[in-house]
């Protein structure tokens, strides 16, 4: 796909300003709080799998109102202390997959803990786990729309609090050096990385790759590209909705999450990318309120760096979490 968004010195400066609901930090705030006071204690159980050099736990923690969310804790055969880890989120549609997916942050010393995504699983990769047990007003095929109504229904307020709930889990597993959790993820997962970045305590790292569910006003008109296309769809027929829709969205923005995220920060982008349109992108980066570097591809579509960037992201961590991967 050729380039149909704005130039990159014009990227380099895009920084909107962003609806953002006067109970934005209250709303998150009393949202988590809910879910933690209905947490339970993880389970935890061996997987029994081919793989010989790393443990393999398959785990089932509580995400939004006590809800089970399935997760892959993957930890080298033998530590020494505590390890750094990386808790993953993954891309639209997909879930955690099976644990031999995922194996280059466990094989460079880390914990590596992927979170699955509530009723997700079932459009790519090995599939997910984990059932969405809260029903939606009507909504377009997909989950962008369901229960866009109202904040306190919309999809992504529980997909976000899984998400704080899964640094929760990992914060307090001896494994793990609390001080050294990193967030990560592409595309939705990037999103999803934002949204834990900024609602999490804790989080010293984070590495958004393309990232979706930013500057949706500008997304949903700018491409036709699912997913943001399910939005223009719902908004097709619901005609009298715009404003309710986008007042819902601005709870969930990746740019008003962005303003409160101060972990240092790795950001990608593609210049041809119809899926996470550059601007939207960069619009997330340049509010992002602490330090930060975004990698540009610039021939690139919503593939991004591809398997040419977790080099980058390594790197990365290892400069901001002490030292890296464990010896």
């Amino acid at each position: 796909m050729a380039r149909f968004d704005m130039p990159l010195a014009e990227l380099e400066r895009y920084a909107p300003e962003v609806a953002e609901p006067a109970d934005f930090d209250d709303f998150w705030a009393s949202s988590i709080a809910e879910s933690r006071s209905a947490a339970r204690e993880p389970e935890w159980a061996s997987a029994d799998t081919p793989l010989r050099g790393i443990q393999v736990r398959d785990v089932v923690f509580s995400g939004y109102a006590g809800d089970p969310i399935r997760a892959w804790l993957l930890l080298p055969k033998e530590t020494d202390g505590p390890l750094p880890a990386v808790v993953e989120f993954v891309g639209y549609g997909g879930g955690r997959g099976l644990p031999h997916e995922r194996l280059a942050w466990v094989t460079a010393g880390y914990a590596h803990f992927i979170m699955d995504t509530r009723g997700q699983g079932s459009a790519w990769g090995g599939g997910g786990a984990t059932e969405d047990p809260h029903g939606a007003g009507p909504a377009f095929p997909g989950y962008m729309t369901r229960g866009i109504m109202d904040p306190a229904t919309y999809y992504y307020r529980r997909v976000f609090i899984d998400a704080v709930r899964a640094v929760d889990v990992v914060r307090e597993l001896p494994e793990v050096d609390a001080g050294r959790i990193a967030v990560a993820g592409g595309s939705q997962g990037g999103g999803i990385t934002l949204a834990a970045a900024a609602l999490s305590e804790g989080v010293v790292a984070a590495l958004p790759e393309v990232p979706f569910l930013c500057d949706f006003e500008r997304a949903v008109g700018l491409t036709d590209a699912a997913p943001y296309s399910e939005i223009a769809n719902y908004l097709r027929v619901h005609r009298d909705a715009v404003s309710t829709v986008f007042r819902t969205l601005a709870y969930f923005d990746g740019v008003n999450m962005a303003k409160r995220a101060t972990a240092p920060a790795l950001f990608s982008v593609g210049l041809m990318d119809p899926i996470t349109p550059p601007s939207t992108v960069y619009a997330a980066y340049n509010r992002y309120a602490g330090e930060k570097e975004i990698v540009v591809y610039p021939f690139n579509e919503h593939e991004g760096g591809a398997p040419h960037h977790w080099p980058r992201q390594a790197e990365f961590l290892a400069a901001h979490l002490a030292g890296g991967a464990a010896r």
